[in-house]
């Protein structure tokens, strides 16, 4: 069992930050595949929670298509904290630690008293900022007028205004979810993984993805892509998607950090 769910553990030394190379990294995607194949009823379970999230998220939009919108780019944000369970299965599953739901479970629910859920109310609040700034840029490109049209027609987004707010909102959606990535994509496995407070995981994720620029930003893509593509299905390829990008994440981590397995 890794140092990071023994409660009393001292704290771990500060890891070393390697290369990545980009066959290092679809090694790590196809290690996801391999992990989610080998325990697939794990990741189901996690990302089924986000699945049904998503359906509520929908339903909370009240039928609009902005807000669905807004909703559905903002959920990603939020998506990384599922994958606790996902690193905990491929841990074991690399360690050669025998797969169970009481051990598993049991590691997420004490994550719940270690440095994680920081990690996770900075999540809550870049997706509330990302709600707030949904709905001020709507009413600021779009005002009363849309209010007349998008209940019953997508055609207010075809227009010049409409279009330049889904390209305005693109752009600063997108510099909030790298950065967000770019926060995460390192420190929540290590702090899964390690005894280590969660300001210097996060400043290590970002150190790593600063040191491997091309390969973290082609990952970034991959994970943006991706979800993208799943949540179209009415977020029903998040079931497979979320899994093995969370699986792959975890061997990602594992090469760009020096940490030993323990």
């Amino acid at each position: 069992m890794s140092q990071g769910v023994q409660g009393e553990s001292a704290a771990s030394p500060i890891p070393e930050i390697a290369d990545v190379t980009l066959a290092e990294l679809f090694v790590s995607i196809k290690a996801g595949i391999h992990d989610f194949r080998r325990a697939p009823m794990y990741g189901i379970l996690f990302s089924g929670t986000y699945v049904v999230s998503g359906w509520l998220l929908v339903w909370l939009g009240a039928g609009t298509f902005f807000w669905t919108l807004a909703f559905a780019l903002g959920f990603p944000l939020v998506a990384p904290f599922a994958a606790v369970g996902l690193y905990e299965t491929s841990r074991r599953i690399e360690a050669h630690e025998p797969l169970e739901w009481a051990g598993i479970l049991t590691v997420v629910w004490r994550e719940r008293g270690r440095q994680l859920p920081w990690v996770g109310a900075i999540l809550a609040f870049v997706f509330l900022f990302w709600s707030i700034f949904a709905h001020m840029s709507f009413a600021l490109f779009l005002g009363r007028e849309a209010m007349t049209n998008v209940l019953t027609s997508w055609d207010v987004y075809l227009t010049p205004t409409g279009f330049s707010m889904l390209v305005f909102q693109g752009v600063i959606g997108g510099a909030v979810a790298f950065l967000t990535f770019a926060l995460t994509v390192v420190s929540l496995p290590l702090l899964v993984d390690k005894e280590i407070d969660f300001v210097t995981a996060m400043l290590i994720s970002v150190r790593t993805v600063a040191r491997n620029r091309m390969v973290m930003c082609i990952w970034a893509a991959i994970i943006a892509a991706s979800l993208l593509v799943a949540m179209l299905p009415l977020f029903l390829g998040l079931l497979i998607a979320l899994p093995v990008l969370g699986h792959a994440t975890w061997h990602l981590y594992r090469r760009a950090l020096y940490v030993p397995l323990t």
